[in-house]
Order: C-alpha cells, then sequence, then structure tokens
C-alpha cells in the first residue's frame, strides 16, 4: 500500500510508534524513525533488523527548529522526497492541576505541540515541491472527552486536533492531506506493566471488552496514509472500541 512512498515517524522507537514504523515497512515504504535518544533509536533499528526491516534513524531536538531542518533536509539529500509524516512523539500526564508545575505544563506542550508545528514547519515546504503528501497527527480519545487529571495532556492533544483541522484546510489546495488518529486505551509497555485488578474496570469500560492493540492503530494510520483515504483529510479518526469516557 505505501511502496515508492518515504515515511519519517517521529517517536518511532517503541509502542503505537514502533508499530507504525513495523506496518509501513510491511507494506513497502522507506521508513526513517525519530527517536529522543542515540541509544533507543539504535535499539528500535536494531530490533527491526532483526525482524528483517531495514529503516534509518535520527534523534533531533524535536523543539529545535533548527535542528529538525537540517535533519529534514539530510532526509531529502538522502531519499529525494518525503511522502507521508507521521507526528507521533509524545509525552502523558495524570497529576492533578494542584501538582502540576508550569514546568511540567510547559513540557506537555513542547513536546506534544510545539514539535508537531516544527517538524511540519521543516516538511511542508517539500510536499509542496513534490505536489503532495500526507501529514498525520497522533492524538487520543481524552482530546474529545478529556480526563480527570492531568490537564496538560488532554489540553495538548485538542491542540492537536486544532492544528489538525486548520492544516488541513490551509494544505488541501497543494494536494497534502492531514489527518489524526485518536487512539483509546492500548497495549503499551505502560499499560503492559499495570496489575490485573487495574486492567479489568478498564476493559469493562470498553464495549469491544478488550483493550486495544498497537497494530489496530498502525493499521489505522497506513490506511490514512496510503491511496485508499486519497478524499479524506481533515478528520479525527477514534480508534478506541466504542470507549466513550
Amino acid at each position: 500500500m505505501l511502496r515508492n512512498k518515504v515515511a519519517v515517524v517521529t517517536g518511532g522507537t517503541r509502542g503505537i510508534g514502533l508499530e507504525i514504523v513495523r506496518t509501513f515497512k510491511e507494506n513497502h515504504a522507506e521508513v526513517i524513525l525519530f527517536g529522543s535518544k542515540e541509544e533507543t533509536v539504535n535499539k528500535a533499528i536494531e530490533i527491526l533488523k532483526n525482524e528483517g526491516y531495514e529503516v534509518s534513524g535520527y534523534y533531533p531536538n524535536l523543539n529545535n527548529y533548527e535542528e529538525i531542518k537540517n535533519t529534514i533536509d539530510d532526509i531529502i539529500k538522502r531519499y529525494g522526497h518525503i511522502d507521508i509524516l507521521v507526528n507521533n512523539a509524545g509525552i502523558s500526564a495524570n497529576k492533578k492541576i494542584e501538582e502540576t508545575t508550569s514546568e511540567d505544563f510547559s513540557k506537555i506542550m513542547n513536546i506534544n505541540v510545539n514539535a508537531i508545528f516544527n517538524v511540519t514547519k521543516a516538511v511542508v515546504p517539500y510536499m509542496k515541491k513534490n505536489k503532495g503528501g500526507v501529514i498525520l497527527n497522533t492524538s487520543s480519545m481524552v482530546s474529545i472527552y478529556g480526563q480527570p487529571s492531568g490537564v496538560g495532556y488532554p489540553a495538548s492533544k485538542f491542540a492537536v486536533n486544532g492544528l489538525t483541522k486548520s492544516l488541513s484546510r490551509e494544505l488541501a489546495p497543494f494536494n497534502i492531506r492531514v489527518n489524526a488518529v485518536a487512539p483509546g486505551v492500548t497495549k503499551t509497555d505502560m499499560i503492559a506493566t499495570l496489575p490485573e485488578e487495574q486492567i479489568k474496570p478498564i476493559i469493562q469500560s470498553i464495549p469491544m471488552g478488550r483493550i486495544g492493540e498497537p497494530k489496530d492503530v498502525a493499521n489505522a494510520f497506513l490506511f490514512l496514509a496510503s491511496d485508499m483515504a486519497s478524499y479524506v483529510t481533515g478528520n479525527i479518526l477514534s480508534v478506541d472500541g466504542a470507549a466513550r469516557s
């Protein structure tokens, strides 16, 4: 589905991001993953290599636009074009507002919102030159319903939705599609460490009766990245098993 496409995936070293990279490779894309540290990037590349997938990786500071621009320029020199950008890097939060410092709040916004702006800004000129492209952002079910604590996280994901919808309108005339995927509870490392007594109520709250798998979410990204979604833009696609709280 992605043959001859070049994709950049931020936050691609573990969890949903790593599964997106894997799924894109299964569908014959060239994939460049971004991570926060050299060691995590190298570890992810090694994992994928052992599975038979060749990828390359970088670890730029996503809050440093010049560093991002230099990295994107290097990718263009190496591959010639970038067809798909997945803005997946992010951090969560669960502190009550009285316990949340302004530094905590700013850190969430920097990674979850400002980083998307920086990477997208660096990639868009090349997509315009190439007369098309796909930008996909990772949102969350809490961007629609909120959450009982950790206000910075849903606030950042509300912002991701706003970026997605606004950029879809701005970039549509250039044949650049912009969508987001809003996962529900997904079986990542964090969920895997929870005891059974905490997992059971979570499952009971999901009408489909199970927690989402990273592959469920990655497949949504695959659809939106592919030409099957050629007339789909400005959407926030929920992948949550009908969970609504």
